[in-house]
C-alpha cells in the first residue's frame, strides 16, 4: 500500500502511542481539526478540484510518522453538494464536490430561475476564477432538437470535456461533431448576484420552458428540464428499462464494472 510521510503533529511515542512527556496522561490521538482552503494562484489554476488540508489544534514536535494513503479523516461536509472521496495527495485531503438532488424552479417572463444552494456552490468550486462574491461562472449546452434538455457544465468540467476533443484528430468527423455542439452550440454564462440563472429566449424555446423548470444533478452537471418533458419521456424510458432488466435487477451492480461481477 502506498504511504506518505507527513509530520508526527502529536506529543505521542510513534511506536507506542503514549504520551512523550511522561507528566502528560494520554487522552487521546487528536482532541479537535479544523479545515481550510488553499490557495491556488492564477498561474496554477487548473481543472482539479479544490484541495482542503486537515490542521490540527495540537504542538508540533518535529517528529514523524507514517500515514496510510487511505487512512480515513472526517471530511469538511459544508453543504449537500459536496462529496469526500478519501484521496490525499502530498498530505492534501481532496475533497471533490458533484451535484446531487431535483428541484422545481419558477421561471419568470425575462428567462430568470434560482439556482439550487447546493448547486452554486459547486459552480463556485468548480470555476478556478471564481472568488468570495463574485458570480461563478457555466457553460449550458442545449445541442440540436434530439436534445430536449440544457445541460449545464461547471467550468472544469467543460475543460475537461474541451481536452478530449482537442486529442481527436483536427478535420475528422468525430471532433467536428463534438466541436459544434460543445462549441457551436452552447451558451456560456455566470450565476447572478441573486443567485439566479437567465436563460435566454433561445435556450427557453429550444426545450419549451415557460412557468417552471426541473432540475436534476448528473454529477458533475446538472439538468434544466420541462417538467412534463422530463415525466413523459425521460422517465417512461428510464422506467421501462428497468422493467426490461427483470425483477430481481439492482443497479448497484454497476458499481463493479461492466458485468457486475
Amino acid at each position: 500500500m502506498n504511504s506518505h510521510v507527513i509530520p508526527n503533529t502529536s506529543d505521542e511515542d510513534e511506536a507506542t502511542g503514549a504520551p512523550n512527556d511522561p507528566n502528560q496522561k494520554q487522552t487521546g490521538f487528536i482532541q479537535a481539526s479544523r479545515f481550510h482552503q488553499t490557495k491556488r494562484s492564477g498561474a496554477r489554476a487548473s481543472r482539479h478540484p479544490p484541495r482542503w488540508r486537515a490542521q490540527l489544534d495540537i504542538p508540533q514536535s518535529g517528529q514523524m510518522r507514517r500515514v496510510d494513503r487511505w487512512q480515513q479523516i472526517n471530511p469538511p461536509f459544508l453543504t449537500p453538494g459536496a462529496e469526500f472521496l478519501g484521496a490525499q495527495a502530498k498530505g492534501t485531503l481532496v475533497l471533490a464536490r458533484r451535484f446531487r438532488g431535483e428541484s422545481h424552479h419558477k421561471v419568470d417572463s425575462k428567462g430568470r430561475v434560482s439556482i439550487p444552494a447546493s448547486f452554486r456552490r459547486v459552480l463556485e468550486a468548480g470555476d478556478p476564477n471564481w472568488q468570495s462574491g463574485g458570480n461563478p461562472e457555466l457553460v449550458i449546452v442545449y445541442g440540436d432538437h434530439r436534445r430536449k434538455f440544457l445541460e449545464c457544465y461547471t467550468m472544469e468540467a467543460i475543460d475537461e470535456v474541451d481536452a478530449k476533443i482537442d486529442a481527436l484528430p483536427r478535420g475528422s468527423m468525430e471532433r467536428k461533431a463534438l466541436q459544434r455542439m460543445f462549441h457551436g452550440q452552447s451558451f456560456p454564462t455566470n450565476v447572478d448576484e441573486t443567485g439566479r440563472l437567465v436563460l435566454p429566449a433561445k435556450l427557453r424555446d429550444k426545450i419549451a420552458l415557460e412557468g417552471e423548470a426541473f432540475f436534476i444533478a448528473a454529477g458533475d452537471t446538472f439538468q434544466i428540464w420541462k417538467p412534463e418533458t422530463y415525466e413523459t419521456e425521460e422517465m417512461v424510458k428510464a422506467e421501462q428499462w428497468m422493467a426490461d432488466q427483470g425483477d430481481d435487477f439492482d443497479p448497484m451492480q454497476f458499481l463493479d464494472g461492466p458485468g457486475g461481477t
